[in-house]
């Protein structure tokens, strides 16, 4: 498995640009003060979400409590380094990381140990389950917190048989900073609109409250030469082959999908004296559909 991990630093569009994605009035643009630019044109301007089709693959983690997420479908990927990205946490296959509990969700546990490290989980569906076409969405609860960094994404599965990232590609379906607790944000990463150059847009709670007060269902449909984002139905960014900037457009191939909770790192800074622990990621399913 991979040692190193690159998330973007920088993955918003302005406000005129995220403005011109509304699709319905619970959207609000991010601040353009708050982030610079993302590295791509403005975004397609997104029409209706795409038709879905038939539920293909599901993981509704129906189980007993304190039990291990099915190997029939994640993998759990360990260890510590910092991932690329100076994170601190060291992941681990511990139940005290990842379990079930009992009622129909999967928890990934932050925890700051008895030396003041900090253990998490990150799981994969690497060589397991890799869509190509169709809707892949999770219903998803974040946790909270200064340097507390959730994310629901995806990695080509080229990436496991020697192509490099980003050339391998990389789609971003959700990642919550803990200092912007009322925004998430949506990426790709490829050859050459990577890290801070990522392309993207953010999406903004139409109440502007925090994402981890409740449960949200985060997705992308994808399609030949096209992806849209969207949070509780609400699609709020569509990019094509027209947003990389002439660079190559990597995302026609099986992509398999990550569950995580880093802490700290360059993006969403470190953990400080408001930041408590444990916290958790509940995720109550993780669906794919085929191309309607």
């Amino acid at each position: 498995m991979r040692s190193t991990r690159f998330r973007t630093t920088r993955t918003t569009v302005t406000a005129a640009a995220a403005a011109a994605l509304v699709l319905s009035a619970s959207l609000v643009a991010s601040a353009a003060t708050q982030h610079a630019p993302d590295g791509g044109a403005a975004p397609s301007a997104p029409e209706a979400s795409a038709a879905v089709g038939a539920l293909t693959w599901s993981d509704e983690f129906d189980g007993a409590a304190g039990s291990a997420p099915n190997p029939a479908n994640w993998n759990q990927e360990t260890g510590a380094g910092g991932w690329g990205n100076n994170e601190l946490q060291n992941y681990t296959s511990s139940r005290d990381n990842s379990a079930l509990d009992g009622n129909g969700n999967l928890v990934i546990t932050a925890r700051q140990d008895g030396n003041g490290g900090y253990t998490s989980a990150r799981l994969t569906t690497a060589g397991k389950v890799e869509p190509t076409y169709g809707r892949v969405e999770a219903r998803i609860k974040i946790p909270r917190g200064q340097g507390i960094w959730p994310a629901f994404w995806m990695l080509g599965g080229q990436i496991d048989s020697g192509v490099p990232w980003p050339d391998s590609g990389e789609i971003d379906i959700m990642e919550n900073v803990g200092f912007e607790p009322h925004m998430v944000h949506g990426t790709i990463h490829g050859p050459g609109y990577s890290g801070g150059g990522g392309i993207g847009a953010a999406y903004t709670h139409p109440q502007g409250w925090s994402f981890a007060d409740d449960f949200h269902t985060f997705a992308v449909d994808r399609e030949p030469g096209r992806i849209s984002w969207s949070v509780d139905g609400n699609v709020y960014q569509t990019r094509t082959t027209g947003d990389t900037g002439g660079n190559p457009w990597v995302f026609d191939q099986p992509f398999f999908m990550l569950l995580n909770v880093a802490v700290g790192g360059n993006w969403p800074g470190y953990p400080d004296g408001t930041t408590q622990f444990p916290q958790q990621m509940v995720v109550d399913y993780v669906r794919v559909y085929d191309q309607g």
